[in-house]
């Protein structure tokens, strides 16, 4: 099980969101490429970096950030927030990302999800950011009548790297992860699953590891590590005595 920092950037500085909420905002002081490397030297696989300006305005907005991020680091990153056409997707790609994450637009046409997976097979993940078990859109702002795990399962026959869960009920509250949607996505598909939104402790590690039989196979964390709740390296060494 991979442990995967979150840097979510919106107008080029580093913060942190309370369930997507942009007027719950916390702005941290380091740049993005000192808090990249920061992550990097203290052992990260790799990042998640989300473009928060593009996933609210629908179109990539952090350019020049995620490309002195990528200028820096030598770990592989995902990055999503507005890759809503093949052409933003692949500039994503062109960028530096190991994959590029699309979610709304996926949402909206599933056949540009099969496009995307045709034109980029193994470098595109599915996010699906749920309430409740149903897909929100455009940052989190759009209600839809579409299942998390429905969407899972009309996607596993792609060449998908992964898909992200999000809990967003959850996300920036640090009271552990979804287990239940995570366990209805997961068992919906034969695609890889990694787990988002709530992850503040080792125990929410352990707990995640006895989903990786219906194949959750990481953990995305971002508010736990900023504020102290967890040390990255704490994750680490807990995905790897666990047999991670």
């Amino acid at each position: 099980m991979e442990i995967i920092p979150a840097i979510d950037l919106r107008g080029g500085r580093v913060v942190r969101l309370v369930q997507g909420d942009p007027s719950r905002e916390t702005r941290y002081a380091h740049e993005p490429t000192a808090i990249a490397q920061e992550w990097e030297r203290r052992g990260a696989p790799r990042l998640h970096l989300v473009d928060l300006d593009g996933a609210f305005g629908g179109t990539p907005a952090n350019q020049q950030a995620l490309r002195d991020i990528f200028r820096v680091i030598r770990i592989p990153a995902q990055v999503g927030g507005g890759l809503r056409s093949l052409t933003a997707v692949r500039g994503a790609l062109d960028l530096g990302a190991a994959v590029a994450i699309v979610g709304t637009a996926a949402i909206r046409d599933p056949g540009f999800l099969e496009a995307a997976c045709r034109a980029f097979p193994g470098r595109v993940a599915l996010g699906l950011d749920a309430r409740g078990g149903w897909l929100a859109a455009s940052g989190w702002t759009e209600a839809t009548a579409l299942r998390a795990m429905d969407l899972a399962r009309q996607a596993s026959h792609l060449a998908l790297a992964a898909i992200i869960y999000t809990d967003i009920q959850r996300d920036g509250m640090l009271e552990g992860p979804d287990l239940e949607g995570l366990s209805s996505v997961a068992g919906s598909t034969r695609i890889p699953v990694i787990a988002s939104g709530g992850i503040s402790s080792e125990r929410d590690i352990h707990n995640l590891k006895a989903l990786a039989p219906l194949g959750v196979v990481g953990a995305i964390i971002g508010k736990a590590l900023y504020d102290g709740r967890v040390t990255l390296e704490a994750a680490l060494h807990a995905a790897a005595r666990m047999g991670c």
